[in-house]
């Protein structure tokens, strides 16, 4: 579910926009960045943060 909304967000950008998305739990941080890379997307960083992770996107068209 996680990755569909990352998804949703992502098509409201632009190419070359970037997006960080707090991910909580062990699956959404296995799957949510492989499904970005799968689609396309540029994995800038993925960095623990305040008790989750910070996942930095740049989204490609």
């Amino acid at each position: 579910m996680t990755y569909v909304r990352v998804k949703l967000a992502i098509e409201e950008l632009d190419d070359g926009a970037g997006l960080e998305v707090l991910l909580k739990g062990d699956e959404p941080l296995k799957n949510v960045p492989r499904s970005a890379r799968e689609d396309g997307h540029e994995v800038l960083s993925l960095e623990p943060h305040e008790g989750v992770h910070l996942l930095t996107l740049k989204v490609h068209r």
